[in-house]
């Protein structure tokens, strides 16, 4: 009979991490204050409070957290209905619509990214900068090898 030794198995390790992430996230005090408020739309309200001044629109949050369109459209979807953001046209493009934060979620963008450098923080506790550099170095190669 094979067996797998699930930990030598880098795909392993990977969801096994992405699970203790999200449950780690999950208890946190912001999760509860913001019911309702997923994980990544927690991160898209960063991503687009970062590039503030910007036109970002779905496919760059297709291309920056590597979601399919479908996957992107349905977040966005839910985050326009829960008053998150807005679509606004752009002069240049009538097929094109930026993505703007509402009142709303700029509102509360400030404290879902101190609970984001929080828990970034906790990650790397014990972590050396080479061996962050190394990992970054790792991640980077095994998102082209998925995406070859």
């Amino acid at each position: 009979m094979f067996k797998i030794d699930k930990e030598n198995l880098v795909g392993f390790e990977i969801k096994t991490v992405h699970n203790l992430l999200k449950r780690d996230f999950d208890k946190s005090p912001i999760h509860d204050k913001f019911k309702g408020l997923t994980g990544v739309q927690k991160w898209v309200i960063g991503y687009l409070s970062e590039h503030e001044g910007q036109d970002v629109f779905q496919r760059d949050l297709e291309e920056e957290f590597s979601i399919r369109r479908s996957t992107a459209t349905g977040i966005l979807q839910l985050m326009e209905k829960n008053d998150l953001i807005i679509r606004q046209p752009v002069s240049y493009d009538a097929r094109l619509k930026k993505l703007v934060l509402t009142k709303k979620a700029s509102e509360i963008q400030h404290e879902i990214h101190k609970e984001i450098e929080k828990h970034d923080k906790k990650l790397r506790e014990g972590i050396t900068e080479e061996e962050l550099e190394l990992f970054f170095n790792v991640m980077k190669k095994i998102k082209k090898n998925l995406n070859e």
